[in-house]
């Protein structure tokens, strides 16, 4: 018998994915099995859904329609479902979400146990990336990402601000001094970030009397990876500003010290980011709501509610290179 669900969630994948290959891949199926089944919904419908070429898919107009329609009813289908069970253990199936690694490691992997002892059924797949992952075409239910958002087609819910701090390892202090002031950082070097969200990579930031200020500085080394960021941090290689919360054992043990902190560096803005394209899945929906909760009590984080994050979005679009 013809399961019809089961062909519309196949129908959805593939589009989403514009991959057979990655569709079947992701829903756990043959390729073989996936083109049949699109094949024999085409073939019901009466209509061809799909135009299928050796370097691409798109959509005829009957598929474009049937596509928004099959989103709708597919997830009106899994919240009946949740609602109906009235249960945590509705929620079942594969959640795959991707996030920067001082995300994953200090605030969403140490926690992970209580998402899971709420939603016991839930198979949740965590990728760490700096990068701003294409959810569509990568199949991911939900991506943590930093700074401003691209104007697109996804759907964010800000989830605070990720607060950084200016330091270096006590060799580097003995050697260059401790500087005063922010244009004592003319005789300083940094360690300097090439982070995909960094789009001034050979600068410092600060906010100075309620306005962004920059400081270009010179150095020898530039990484692309938070944890080579700050381990050239900790070996004296220049100043650094990495999240507080991966820099925060390091300077309570004094092997990095924070300094100029009457000027801190500006808040990151953290977002969880979903397709906004169709009506957000109970899973989705449960994963996010578990990510507000726990990133509103975490001690190193400013909550949307504590800060006035626009104020920093304006500052973090007014910076100009020093």
């Amino acid at each position: 018998m013809f399961d019809r669900i089961q062909a519309m969630r196949t129908f959805i994948r593939i589009v989403d994915t514009n991959s057979f290959t990655k569709a079947a891949e992701s829903l756990e199926i043959p390729r073989a099995s996936a083109t049949t089944i699109v094949q024999n919904l085409e073939a019901l419908l009466g209509t061809q859904l799909l135009v299928r070429t050796t370097r691409r898919l798109s959509l005829t107009a009957e598929g474009a329609a049937y596509y928004e329609r099959c989103a709708q009813i597919l997830a009106d289908i899994d919240e009946m479902e949740a609602s109906l069970r009235n249960s945590t253990d509705a929620l079942s199936g594969r959640l795959r979400v991707e996030m920067p690694g001082v995300v994953a490691n200090a605030i969403v992997l140490p926690a992970l146990a209580d998402f899971h002892a709420r939603y016991p059924n839930l198979d949740v797949a965590v990728g760490v990336t700096l990068r701003n992952v294409d959810l569509v075409g990568e199949a991911v239910d939900c991506s943590i990402q930093f700074g401003e958002l691209p104007d697109s087609g996804l759907a964010a819910r800000r989830l605070g601000a990720l607060e950084h701090v200016t330091c270096a390892s006590p060799t580097y202090l003995e050697r260059y001094g401790m500087p005063a002031s922010l244009d004592d950082l003319a005789q300083h070097v940094a360690v300097n970030c090439l982070a995909p969200v960094a789009s001034r990579p050979d600068a410092l930031d600060f906010e100075v009397d309620g306005a962004a200020a920059t400081v270009k500085m010179n150095g020898f080394v530039r990484v692309g990876d938070e944890q080579a960021y700050l381990t050239c941090g900790l070996q004296g290689y220049g100043l650094i500003q990495p999240a507080r919360l991966t820099a925060q054992p390091y300077l309570d043990t004094g092997q990095l010290v924070e300094v100029l902190p009457q000027w801190k560096p500006l808040p990151m803005p953290v977002s969880a980011v979903f397709v906004k394209s169709r009506r957000v899945s109970p899973r989705v929906r449960a994963f996010v709501d578990w990510l507000a909760d726990l990133f509103e009590g975490h001690s190193l984080m400013h909550s949307p509610m504590d800060s006035d994050l626009s104020h920093v979005h304006q500052l973090l679009r007014g910076l100009q290179p020093a």
